[in-house]
Formats: C-alpha cells, structure tokens, sequence
C-alpha cells in the first residue's frame, strides 16, 4: 500500500514538475482581444429596419437597415419645387428680354438712305456752282440744293438722336432682366447647396458598418427611437486579432516594435497551436500584474504592455481567449 502511495507521489512530482518546465518555457502569456467599433446612429427618428445579428458577418459599406427620413425627402421635394420655380421665372424673364431686344430700331438704312441723297445733291450743288461762275445758273439755285443738304443732314441727327434714346432704354431694361436672371441663378445655387445638404442628410440615416467583421453586440432594434450618437451596435474584425500579453522589466530590452514572436493559442483537447505574431505596441509605463495575467516571473509586481498581431482567417481563435509568447 506505501509502495502505491510513493507512486502517487512521484508521478505527481513528475507532472508538477514537466508543468513548470513547460511554463516556463514561454516568454509572456496574454489574452486575445479585438479593435471593436460602436456603430451609432447619425440622425434622429424611428428605426425602420436594422438586420443585424450578433455573430453575424458584414461588408463594409453594406446597408443594414436605416432611419426614418421622411421629414428630410419632404424637405428636399420642397427645395426641388422652389427651384422648378425659379427656372420657370428664369425662362420667362430671357424670354421678356429677347422680346423687348427685339424693338430695337436698326436706323443705319433709314441714314443711309438721307446719306444717299445727300451725297446726290452734293454733286448737284457743285455742278450748279460751277454753272454759276459761269453765269450759267442763279445764286438761288445753289442756296437751294445747299438748304436741302442741310436739312436733310439734321433729319439724319434727328433720327439718330431719336431712336438713340429708344434703344438706350432698351438696353437698360434689358439690363434691368440679367440681374434678375443673375439674382434667379444665386438662388437656385442655394437651393442646389440646400438640397445637397438634406441627401448628405438622408444618406446618414441608412445604417452601415464602416468595416467588414463581425457583429459582437446588438444595443437597438426596429421600432425604437434612434438619436444622434446612440449606439446600434459593436461590429470588430475577428480575422485580425491582437494579443495583449505582458513583460518583465528586464524582458523589455529584449523585444522591439515590429519584431516577429511565435504565440501559442491554446486549443482545448487539441492541444496548442502555434501561429506567427507581429509586435505592434509597447507601452512606455510599467502596471501591476492583472489578476489574470501570469508572468514567466512570478516575483514580478510591475510589468510592461504589449499588442501582438496575429492573423486569424479560419477564426479559431476567439476574443478572451489565452495564449503563450515566445520572443
């Protein structure tokens, strides 16, 4: 009976033993952990539709459900029949103004013509002239044409000076209708820029996640009152997870930013797997040892933080899961 005992006792010793050696020969233990993102809702209303699930997958940019927007479309209907409005106002004011330019007097031909006879009678002028110093022609005669030619030059004046004025206050008015098309073009600038507002608006309203992973926690469902700020629901990458392990002081100088680790996930009655880690993260203050956290050194009362990187694309490992370091 003694002899079994001893037994006993020595296999203890033996397990007790090769449990320490294998402890021992890892560098830092850790816990997996995950970069997590809080969904929340960017507008005020009742939440129409959110299908989302915990555990389930998401694309990036993927529309999950979305808020009530009804206020904003009728807002932006309102904008739209504003602007239909001014370009209505537009178009009529360009058609106004192509019909009063359309009243101006082109008083070149009407000159032309005064001109035409003008020049007719100046030769008949200095014809009779030369007729006269001949003494083949009157005095009066030549006062006549030259009269004619006067009054005939005043008459173009006249005429200039008449239709001038015409087509001088034609020209203001027409002036008078680009402004107003100019003050109808800022305005329908505004109402674009008011109606990019509400879509800019009512696109925030459709609930997306802004990264592909899982869903972790869901916070809303249909029906409920969404405001600005409150959470819907936490979504992480579950392929990309980090390992937040801890050093000793005198381990700090042994590791690097960037610098390759093999970590060890534990894998029930699989036994452990080895995957291959990246150090993302040192922390540059020293903390005492979480409860939950063991150190190759059990003396150690203050350790140093560190993120390990490690891929995960079958997803065995899980968030809270532990795991063994070996630099």
């Amino acid at each position: 009976m003694k002899t079994r005992n001893y037994a006993i006792v020595a296999l203890a010793a033996l397990l007790l033993a090769s449990c320490q050696k294998e402890e021992a020969s890892y560098d830092a233990s850790g816990v997996f952990e995950t970069t997590d993102v809080i969904v929340s809702a960017k507008g005020a209303g009742e939440i129409m539709a959110l299908n989302v699930e915990e555990g389930q997958d998401v694309t990036a940019g993927t529309q999950l459900g979305y808020i009530d927007s009804k206020q904003l479309e009728l807002q932006r209907n309102q904008a739209q029949a504003s602007k239909s409005q001014a370009e209505a106002s537009k178009t009529q004011t360009m058609a106004t103004k192509d019909a009063t330019s359309s009243k101006k007097i082109d008083v070149s031909a009407q000159v032309a013509s005064y001109e035409q006879q003008i020049a007719n009678l100046t030769r008949e002028h200095d014809r009779y002239e030369a007729l006269y110093r001949d003494n083949a022609a009157t005095k009066k005669q030549v006062d006549d044409i030259d009269y004619q030619i006067k009054t005939l030059r005043k008459q173009i004046a006249a005429v200039r000076d008449q239709y001038s004025t015409s087509n001088t206050s034609i020209d203001k008015q027409g002036a008078a209708y680009d402004a107003q098309v100019q003050g109808i073009n800022a305005q329908e600038s505004q109402i674009d820029a008011q109606v990019a507002q509400i879509n800019d608006k009512i696109k925030n309203y459709a609930i997306t996640s802004p990264i592909t992973g899982t869903i972790l926690n869901k916070y809303a469902e249909a029906g409920e009152y969404a405001s600005p700020g409150r959470a819907l629901f936490k979504v992480a990458d579950v392929t990309k997870m980090i390992l937040r392990a801890y050093i000793t002081a005198d381990q700090l100088t042994r590791v690097k930013i960037g610098q390759r680790v093999k970590v060890y996930a534990d894998q029930g009655t699989s036994g452990r797997k080895q995957l291959a880690g990246t150090i993302t993260w040192i922390s540059s203050k020293a903390e005492f040892t979480p409860k939950t956290i063991q150190t190759r050194d059990e003396r150690a009362n203050l350790v140093y933080a560190i993120k390990i990187a490690v891929s995960n694309p079958s997803g065995l490992i899980k968030r809270g899961m532990y795991a063994d370091v070996k630099f």
